[in-house]
């Protein structure tokens, strides 16, 4: 088991960012794996109450140990009550077919855009520098539901040092922007995310500064619902990690 305490630093509306949760389960099951060269290769989390601020547990099962694969799962609870569940696959690399067939976005890069005003927007926003670089504007009533840029953790946060983003904090960014729905509505809503999922690929890259590029997209919203893929890149074009969620349209 191990102890946290959800910070109302990383609010929204009804309660912490879901990235900010799976972080923070995320980090209690690598500690439980216990295995530098096992990568988080998979992470799932299931959104199931919101917290509220104080401690909480997280209670880490390693499900099974094989030659190179570590399966884990672990509960978040808060005072008896279940907040979240979530499952990981841990690996070593091993040799394989190598492709990607992806492109990063050709965008300025960070030092040449301004930074978004972390006032706009819930409390976890002062948490991030964030820098506006895909898609159309939040609530511009655009023709698709596309959004991102450059994030990094905000000054505050990151002190002095400039060091690459580690598992952990790659998969806090996967849930940290700006909800792509909002460039296509001109009103605005809450999407509350149900489920989250990211795989991260294969090794940081050497040299990798603390600004992640991340792009967000929804291609379907139906009956309530909408999909949520995201790509999260480095500086020098490597794709760190995909992201998949769906949320709950809330008018």
């Amino acid at each position: 088991m191990y102890d946290a305490r959800i910070d109302p630093g990383w609010w929204i509306e009804r309660g912490p960012n879901g990235g900010y949760v799976a972080a923070l389960v995320l980090r209690a099951v690598i500690a439980e794996v216990a295995e530098a060269e096992r990568r988080t290769r998979s992470f799932t989390i299931h959104y199931l109450s919101p917290p509220v601020e104080g401690p909480v547990e997280v209670l880490v099962t390693v499900e099974r140990q094989g030659r190179s694969l570590t399966s884990a799962s672990a509960r978040l609870v808060q005072e008896d009550r279940l907040l979240a569940i979530a499952v990981g696959a841990f690996s070593t690399s091993r040799p394989s077919i190598e492709f990607n067939d992806l492109v990063m976005p050709d965008v300025p890069p960070p030092e040449a855009l301004v930074t978004n005003d972390p006032r706009m927007g819930p409390v976890m926003r002062l948490r991030y520098e964030q820098r506006w670089a895909v898609g159309p504007l939040p609530f511009s009533g655009g023709a698709e539901a596309l959004a991102g840029g450059w994030i990094r953790l905000a000054p505050a946060e990151r002190g002095d040092q400039v060091e690459g983003s580690d598992d952990a904090l790659l998969v806090a960014m996967a849930d940290a922007w700006v909800p792509p729905v909002f460039s296509r509505l001109s009103t605005p809503a809450a999407v509350p995310t149900i489920d989250l999922t990211v795989h991260l690929r294969g090794s940081t890259p050497t040299g990798l500064d603390d600004w992640v590029l991340v792009v967000f997209r929804s291609s379907v919203a139906s009956d309530g619902f909408i999909e949520v893929d995201g790509e999260l890149w480095s500086r020098d074009a490597s794709l760190l990690a995909q992201s998949r969620q769906l949320a709950v349209f809330l008018v």
